[in-house]
């Protein structure tokens, strides 16, 4: 464990742990990825992320949309001034993540409340920098829109440019983050573009606060990002909006016509590391992580969050959907199993269908 004390909120972005962390009540706990924890995260103790999270009351990692951060939103003592000022509430649980392409660089305009020059997002070809993803609930993102100011200095968007990595290889495709934003109202705002300096954007990690402050420079044009603007609130099933499946779901198999309207466009071949059971049941029962790779599909969908209700009701309380990292890097949605594998029996070959 670790205390805000180690990780200061000043100055400006702040101290950050050197590792995925979950945080609360002014403490952090190191995560480490583990493929057979059904969040596919452990605390040093072992115990799987999302039992830790139940424990205490709070959503799942399905539940909550990854969110990149790339300023003093990783600092555990800035997630301490959120729950006191602007109450937050909840576990916050941050995912390191290597970003290539992507930088944090140094604001055309400064805070109001204390001078000081802000973050923002860019597209820099040749970056690799480290931030993180937080797995943020529905509160929490409210929350951070009022810290964010979302629809004046910052917009929420889907960030479609550059590489977002996680330490268990997950390569995320448009992670949330909030960005520059264009206007506020019907006045041009370009108070959070980047700032340049002799035509060039400045990278925080290159430049130190009390430095930047004296910066001079002129607003950049753009941020040079790819993005999709989100209106409303953000929904964990965009999340991703594909699906791996393994046994009945499966093209060709006894209940692919319940997800095929569903889906949009081709089904491909994928793996998943763990191992599949035989329930005796007439469909299969899956443990993910260790063992041999789990033949299936992987599935995109047309209109995620419905889609996945439909598939709920089917698999029923048998099985739990929860994101999964497949061989190839991609993240998908899968079933796994919830109950006790003692009586059955790992299956030698792929499911009818594969």
């Amino acid at each position: 464990m670790f205390s805000d004390e180690e990780y200061p909120a000043l100055p400006y972005p702040g101290r950050r742990p050197d590792c995925s962390f979950v945080h609360d009540d002014a403490t952090g706990w190191p995560l480490r990825p583990d493929p057979t924890a059904l969040s596919g995260w452990r605390l040093a103790d072992g115990v799987d992320l999302d039992e830790w999270l139940t424990d205490r009351g709070a959503p799942p990692l399905a539940r909550r949309v990854p969110l990149l951060c790339y300023g003093s939103n990783v600092c555990p003592a800035k997630l301490t001034w959120l729950r006191g000022m602007l109450g937050l509430a909840g576990p916050a649980v941050l995912l390191r993540a290597r970003c290539a392409g992507l930088a944090a660089v140094w604001a055309a305009g400064q805070r109001v409340v204390d001078d000081q020059r802000p973050a923002t997002l860019a597209a820099v070809p040749g970056v690799v920098e480290r931030h993180a993803v937080w797995l943020a609930t529905a509160e929490q993102v409210a929350v951070l829109d009022r810290c964010e100011g979302r629809g004046s200095r910052y917009r929420l968007a889907n960030v479609i440019s550059g590489e977002v990595r996680l330490d268990d290889g997950a390569l995320l495709d448009r992670p949330l983050a909030y960005v520059a934003a264009e206007t506020d109202g019907s006045v041009p705002r370009f108070v959070r573009y980047p700032l340049l300096v002799d035509g060039r954007p400045v990278r925080c990690a290159e430049v130190p606060q009390a430095a930047a402050a004296a910066l001079v420079g002129e607003p950049a044009p753009g941020d040079g990002l790819s993005l999709l603007p989100v209106e409303g609130e953000p929904v964990p099933e965009d999340h991703p909006p594909r699906l791996f499946v393994y046994g009945t779901l499966q093209p060709g198999a006894s209940h692919w016509p319940l997800l095929e309207p569903l889906s949009r466009g081709r089904p491909r071949r994928a793996t998943l590391p763990g191992t599949l059971h035989d329930t005796g049941l007439g469909y299969p029962a899956l443990r993910p992580g260790g063992g041999a790779d789990v033949a299936g599909w992987v599935v995109e969908l047309a209109a995620p969050a419905a889609a996945l209700s439909t598939v709920d009701e089917y698999e029923g309380t048998e099985y739990r959907r929860v994101r999964v990292t497949l061989s190839d890097s991609t993240v998908a949605w899968t079933y796994a199993w919830t109950g006790p594998f003692d009586d059955l029996p790992p299956l030698t070959a792929p499911w009818p269908g594969t």
